[in-house]
């Protein structure tokens, strides 16, 4: 930082975005990164000082260094947001960044697996042993319901409502939704209940669902690992991460003519738009298997 003076208005700045726009601690934290990199661009001139140009200059030494379009297009809205703040404060007459276009940012389409892949995937575990039972109906429930993971591994008996078939989740926000299981996600989940939760117990007392050998609850680190596991024996080379199943299960339910309302509702999105990435992913997949399979492809 190069003068008490930039660092105060940061501070201020971000003081006033924890309280009137409830932002997440880490979008704070990189808003207050963006702008002390910001001022060290201007080599000491002040934050209040900048001009139109010293913003064009900086987000182009971005794109010089490297820097991913998603990058400069967030530091650019960390610095809008600050000028407007500085202008609605009467600290400065105009805002600098007025006018200035973000980096154009491609769509990140999330990787899906396929229905075939998913169903090898959900087969490997098998019903051998109570681990087996355990990874298996924890695979169903995922693809089943669109649970992230951290969500699945925090599930507690009393969320489950088995004569209606549902789970009721509270996710981000403290947002609840029912959620169908499903038939076959039932059927494997109330095996594992009788013949291998109990194996688990040995006696002792337990609200969560899915336990580990030793009674206590999965953790998303222990159960990624097994989801990488399974997908080695299964033969799925589909790049994997620990939404792989959530976004498989919203990618099918598109691709099979669901309602992109009804899959939001499902997911727990706040915005229609979050949900609507999943109409690019089932695009993307018509033009490939279009590229592969048609004779003019």
């Amino acid at each position: 930082m190069d003068s008490p003076s930039d660092a105060t208005l940061i501070e201020d700045f971000l003081d006033t975005l924890l309280t009137e726009s409830g932002l997440r601690a880490h979008t704070l934290e990189g808003y207050g990164r963006d702008l002390e990199v910001f001022a060290r661009h201007l080599k000491g001139r002040g934050l209040k000082g900048a001009h139109r140009a010293d913003i064009t200059s900086f987000l182009a030494a971005e794109v010089m260094a490297g820097r991913r379009p998603r990058t400069g297009a967030r530091r650019l809205s960390a610095l809008r947001r600050f000028y407007r703040h500085l202008q609605a404060k009467g600290s400065v007459s105009e805002d600098p960044t007025e006018g200035i276009e973000g980096p154009r940012i491609g769509i990140n389409l999330p990787q899906s697996l396929s229905e075939e892949e998913v169903e090898r995937l959900l087969a490997a575990p098998g019903d051998q042993t109570p681990e087996a039972l355990r990874d298996r109906a924890m695979l169903e429930v995922l693809y089943a319901t669109g649970l992230r993971v951290s969500e699945l591994v925090a599930l507690r008996l009393s969320e489950i409502d088995s004569q209606a078939g549902i789970v009721r989740i509270v996710g981000k926000g403290g947002r609840e939704r029912l959620v169908p299981l499903g038939e076959e996600a039932q059927a494997v989940l109330a095996d594992y209940l009788r013949d291998a939760r109990a194996v688990f117990l040995k006696g002792m007392p337990a609200t969560a669902v899915f336990l580990t050998r030793r009674g206590g609850p999965m953790t998303r680190q222990a159960f990624w690992c097994n989801i990488k596991r399974y997908a080695a024996k299964a033969g799925v080379e589909t790049p994997l991460s620990p939404h792989t199943m959530r976004h498989a299960f919203a990618t099918h339910l598109i691709n099979h003519g669901a309602d992109l309302r009804v899959v939001q509702l499902l997911l727990g999105h706040a915005d229609l738009s979050t949900t609507q990435i999943y109409t690019h992913v089932a695009r993307e997949r018509l033009r490939v298997l279009h590229a592969r399979h048609h004779p003019r492809g």
